[in-house]
């Protein structure tokens, strides 16, 4: 029954995501006044690598080629999506001219919203409740996920009210987010079979298996580098306030 709910569950955010993290690509062009064919390229290029790479995970995760390196030496494929994944969209974010132009025009309201859908993580506590997931990944991961959405939504009120510490509700999503992920995957790799495993042995983490191993190797990579996004567009704006 949960293995039913999960696969649904996880089929409707890796629908739900992307086109979340297309609609923030269209609005940024749009702030930055590209052309509309412009906009559509690269909105057809980020979909069909979306398309991609949820198709590659998903395979992989489905012949368990993403489970934590079962020795120290073994090659952690996992990471690749994880981080790989991560770094690749912050890189097509700032690198190419086109990517910077977008996202030095995103709306940091935007990028904070992008964060509530992070609240998806509380079926990791349903999980626990059920017995399938084991507490010393659930409890952390659950609540730290539920925690940066919420985060996420308070920053964006105070960017929408104009509140004076808007800009630090902002830095405080943002580390939340991060710590959140930091906190997930390493009880995630103590709580999975792998070289790591040293807590739940007896009742080894799902988070690896398909479907939940989207998590890592697709939702979170996403969320990262808004994240990174985020931070940039802070870091530019306290660059005008001192020029």
């Amino acid at each position: 029954m949960f293995a039913t709910f999960l696969e649904f569950y996880v089929r409707v955010f890796t629908t739900m995501l992307p086109a979340l993290a297309l609609t923030t690509i269209a609005l940024s062009a749009r702030r930055a006044e590209l052309p509309w064919k412009t906009t559509a390229w690269v909105m057809a290029g980020m979909g069909l690598l979306f398309g991609l790479w949820h198709a590659l995970a998903a395979r992989m995760g489905e012949l368990n080629l993403l489970m934590p390196p079962q020795t120290v030496t073994s090659t952690p494929y996992i990471l690749f999506f994880l981080l790989g994944g991560a770094a690749l969209l912050v890189v097509l974010a700032r690198i190419p001219r086109l990517g910077r132009t977008i996202t030095d025009a995103a709306d940091q309201r935007v990028l904070m919203l992008f964060q509530v859908p992070r609240v998806m993580g509380a079926v990791f506590l349903l999980g626990w409740a059920l017995g399938e997931i084991p507490w010393q990944f659930a409890l952390p991961a659950g609540l730290g996920d539920v925690w940066a959405g919420v985060a996420g939504w308070q920053a964006y009120r105070a960017l929408e009210s104009g509140r004076d510490d808007a800009e630090a509700t902002v830095w405080r999503a943002n580390l939340i987010g991060v710590a959140d992920f930091v906190v997930a995957v390493l009880t995630g790799i103590m709580t999975s079979e792998g070289f790591a495993h040293i807590m739940a042995q007896s009742d080894p983490n799902i988070i690896n298996r398909y479907p939940l191993v989207l998590f890592p190797a697709l939702f979170v990579p996403v969320f990262l580098a808004a994240h990174i996004i985020s931070v940039f567009r802070l870091r530019q704006a306290a660059r005008l306030q001192t020029a």
